[in-house]
């Protein structure tokens, strides 16, 4: 029962075990930072295993809070993620999203439709601003 003389078996270093080799795996972001900070490590974890737990592979990370510069930084190992996604890996959105934006794969539908929402946003302004302007010049005459 995994026991070799008396001692128990023990599980490689990556956090997996015995059946980890053929166990489904996705890259997905890992939380770090604190309440107010949050910056994420971009890893490839075993699917059914906990967020926080530690990963097969740290692949990249990602920092949502614009910096001085208006700048969310992010770096990616794209050879080793082309690995993973050639031995199967599963890909969550959040990531998806972040490697389309990147030209590593096609860009998400989110994205597409996150910037439609947007130019509508902008437009419905514009259009509010433009009204207003006009009743305004309408009752000063």
């Amino acid at each position: 029962m995994g026991l070799i003389r008396g001692l128990p078996k023990l599980i490689n270093a990556s956090g997996g075990g015995r059946n980890s080799k053929y166990a489904p795996k996705s890259i997905r972001f890992q939380r770090h930072g604190c309440t107010n900070r949050p910056f994420y490590h971009i890893v490839v974890a075993m699917t059914s295993r906990d967020k926080n737990s530690q990963p097969i592979e740290q692949l990249g990370t990602y920092d949502p809070i614009p910096n001085v510069y208006n700048e969310k930084l992010v770096s990616f190992n794209f050879e080793r993620i082309g690995y993973w996604i050639g031995e199967g890996a599963t890909i969550s959105k959040p990531v998806a999203e972040l490697l389309g934006l990147s030209g590593y794969l096609p860009i998400h539908p989110n994205t597409y439709l996150f910037a439609w929402r947007e130019r509508r946003k902008v437009a419905d302004n514009e259009a509010n601003n433009d009204d207003s302007k006009q009743i305004e010049t309408n009752s000063n005459q």
